[in-house]
């Protein structure tokens, strides 16, 4: 079996634009949730969110570039040249350009320059639509991109799952790669849905947290009083690479990647299957895959939604796979401090996974106060916890059923 292994990491994220901000805010429960300012939503029944906060695109795009591009592509081009720089693959003289693939997914797309696209064609008519539109509301064009600035000429294409499209790439990623199509993948996924028709749709649905007066708390993982998810927004990519390869250019690794499964609740457009079937199978699946037993997980990223559907179902799932041990095993979701990054918060969990196991740092599930009775296991409530951790999971569930887990293993050589 083809060993593959963590080189590379990067974030831009509500709560820090680089890894090592985003990590401090998260296993220091620094909430990035707070009013939306991206738009006026005064009329709208869920005014907060996560939104990325002093962003700039340098040194990865120059101001003239960025302003053809959606905010999308602005931060998964961002995340990805900081994961390069931190693989230290441009340093690398022996780099073969053409066995480097990209895979980096969203699960809507170029969303601001939709509606403001069509604003201006109501306004002014065909001939207000720039030429830059169609590339820049299309979610393949983030791997075009990066691909086009490194000349990395490997396989490069994009996917879409919602919010399971960064654990489908990133598991994607490591197959290609093991099955020899390429040495070195730059994988992850990202979004920027905090725009008036991103925020008013998942209204709609009812499926946000309408707690306006307190928005650092509005997102209760696991909590008796949640009442809906917190939009965020953002990218995270990984530099994935043989292990091989890695070792011989003397690059660091964070983790081997190990295990990976995907599965569909066949079930609803929407609502997750009510005994988690596609979830448990998933996790199940994931650790046939990396060879381990449920007793050898030392921490599971959940889902960790915060609705009234998910969180429940998520743990039902986790304790169908990992039996009596389900009470035993670390389980947190981050999505309380960063919000739910839709298409990209599989991403971001993964390279918080990651780092939990660099650092033996479990982080917390914040705002878990009350827990729920039906959310009884050990979910690292309020504070984060100092721990070896040398096997961890990360789930990612979206709409339409689809289910995606990856596991991550301490590297040993």
């Amino acid at each position: 079996m083809v060993r593959v292994v963590v080189t590379g990491l990067g974030v831009v994220s509500p709560v820090g634009n680089n890894v090592s901000e985003m990590w401090d805010a998260v296993i220091n429960a620094r909430s990035g949730v707070g009013p939306i300012t991206h738009f006026d939503a005064s009329e709208y029944s869920t005014r907060i969110a996560a939104e990325v906060k002093n962003f700039t695109p340098e040194p990865y795009l120059s101001r003239k570039e960025a302003r053809r591009l959606d905010t999308l592509l602005q931060f998964t081009v961002v995340a990805a040249g900081q994961a390069v720089d931190d693989a230290g693959l441009e340093c690398y003289a022996g780099l073969d350009r053409s066995r480097v693939g990209v895979l980096i997914g969203a699960g809507i797309g170029g969303m601001r320059t939709m509606i403001d696209t069509h604003t201006e064609l109501l306004k002014r008519g065909p001939s207000a639509i720039s030429p830059f539109f169609v590339p820049s509301i299309i979610t393949n064009m983030s791997g075009g991109l990066v691909a086009e600035r490194y000349k990395f000429s490997g396989p490069n294409f994009s996917i879409s799952s919602a919010c399971a499209t960064g654990n489908h790439a990133i598991g994607e990623a490591m197959e290609m790669i093991r099955r020899g199509a390429a040495d070195v993948m730059i994988c992850g996924a990202g979004e920027a849905a905090i725009v008036e028709l991103g925020v008013g749709g998942f209204a709609a649905m009812r499926a946000l947290s309408t707690q306006n007066d307190d928005p650092e708390h509005a997102c209760k993982p696991f909590d008796k009083n949640r009442d809906g998810f917190v939009m965020g927004e953002g990218a995270a990519v990984m530099v994935l690479e043989r292990a091989e390869h890695a070792q011989r250019r003397g690059a660091r690794i964070y983790a081997e990647l190990v295990g990976y499964a995907t599965t569909a609740d066949a079930y609803h457009m929407v609502a997750p299957d009510p005994e988690g079937r596609g979830a448990a199978e998933a996790m199940r699946l994931a650790l046939v895959s990396a060879g381990l037993t449920p007793e050898q997980v030392d921490y599971i990223n959940a889902h960790g939604t915060g609705t009234g559907l998910n969180d429940p179902i998520e743990t039902k799932a986790i304790k169908t796979v990992f039996g009596d041990y389900a009470y035993q095993v670390a389980i947190s979701s981050t999505k309380a401090v960063h919000g739910h990054l839709l298409g990209g918060a599989s991403a971001l969990e993964a390279v918080i996974t990651v780092l939990a196991i660099r650092d033996g740092i479990i982080p917390p599930t914040a705002n878990l106060t009350t827990p729920d009775p039906e959310c009884d296991l050990d979910y690292v409530p309020l504070q984060a916890r100092r721990t070896p951790v040398r096997v961890a999971m990360s789930n990612g569930f979206g709409f339409g059923g689809h289910n995606a887990t990856v596991i991550f293993r301490h590297f040993e050589e």
